[in-house]
């Protein structure tokens, strides 16, 4: 079975630099990454709804294309932003159904959790220019990360493999996650 994996966490945490790792280290393997829509209004989750419904019908039809997906956030964003109150709206409705469709999916799914043990690293990795799509603070950073957790924890048990995985050393992580998806 092809590889779906997801790799999440909050601001500052480096999951660019995994994402772009694992593309690079897995042969065979795609990268997306998802960005969110910019309108935080009513109006936006209504995209956000369509948006992610489209992705997981591509997941659907890529099923039998002998590829390894990874993608740099998804849905499980959008449910973390609405949650800590960054969007106008509740997704947690939405984002269950999505969840529910997204374990049925007929890949081995990988969900890689990011965080930092040492969240002073956050202060150095957002100190640098960002889109003003989402204000970056160590404190929006640490709240992140603490939703993610909670997220990670509920796929766990529905049978998802889940990576809570620590990247304040960019190699000692690679090593772990080399591990756990067998890359050579």
């Amino acid at each position: 079975m092809n590889r779906l994996i997801v790799v999440e966490g909050p601001q500052g945490t480096g999951k660019t630099t995994l994402a772009n790792y694992l593309r690079e280290s897995i042969p065979g393997s795609n990268l997306y990454r998802l960005s969110g829509q910019k309108d935080k209004t009513i109006t936006g989750r209504d995209v956000s709804i369509k948006m992610y419904h489209a992705l997981l019908e591509y997941l659907k039809a890529m099923e039998s294309v002998p590829m390894d997906l990874v993608f740099d956030r998804t849905f499980f964003t959008e449910e973390v932003y609405a949650r800590l109150g960054y969007k106008d709206y509740n997704f947690t409705d939405v984002y269950e159904n999505l969840v529910g469709e997204f374990v049925k999916l007929k890949y081995d799914i990988y969900f890689i959790n990011l965080y930092l043990e040492n969240t002073k690293i956050f202060e150095e990795r957002l100190d640098r220019v960002h889109h003003n799509y989402q204000f970056f603070s160590v404190d929006s950073s640490v709240k992140q990360q603490n939703v993610y957790r909670e997220i990670a924890n509920n796929l766990e048990s529905k049978g998802v493999i889940v990576e809570n995985l620590a990247m304040d050393n960019f190699d000692v992580a690679y090593n772990k996650v080399k591990k756990l998806l067998k890359i050579k």
